[in-house]
């Protein structure tokens, strides 16, 4: 579902997985992890569609994002005296945020960021097991990682300002 935001799209997805797992299983190392193999299967099978549905669309640079977005957000708020009921930005964030929210964001990311975050965040592998899934190289792992969690700081800000709808 992270990847293809759609139930019915899920499912194909993971039968088409499934179905060249099964028919690639002689290429599969015993021993090594099994996850990371089908992951790396999965994200094959789905960029491999993507693609041929994409279009060209508009390039956004993701570099000039600020480091700590959500939490510099929330403490210039409190030093400016905006927002005086806020005390603890960590508290602040915490309790208006659940985990269907978090969700939401991480579903709304682009589609590189979203994969990398989701399998850290959700699924907690860490950055060997991405790019074993993923099959792409640790550092791009990491760079994917740090660019996606900027992103997701600015769209929970945004849900915290009601700037972005909540349901």
């Amino acid at each position: 579902m992270r990847l293809t935001g759609n139930a019915n799209d899920a499912e194909d997805l993971l039968q088409d997985t499934y179905l060249r797992a099964f028919r690639f299983f002689h290429q599969y190392q015993l021993g090594t992890n099994a996850k990371a193999w089908l992951f790396r299967i999965m994200n094959t099978v789905f960029l491999n569609e993507y693609r041929k549905k994409a279009r060209q669309g508009e390039t956004i640079s993701y570099d000039g994002l600020e480091d700590f977005y959500l939490y510099n957000r929330l403490t210039d708020d409190l030093a400016s005296g905006d927002r005086p009921e806020i005390e603890n930005p960590q508290k602040a964030v915490l309790e208006k945020l659940d985990i269907e929210v978090i969700q939401r964001a991480i579903d709304a990311l682009p589609i590189e960021f979203r994969e990398t975050v989701a399998l850290a965040t959700l699924e907690e592998m860490s950055y060997q097991e991405i790019a074993d899934a993923l099959d792409i190289p640790v550092g791009t792992v990491r760079s994917r990682l740090s660019r996606g969690r900027k992103l997701l700081q600015k769209a929970l800000w945004a849900y915290l300002n009601g700037e972005e709808t909540r349901g």
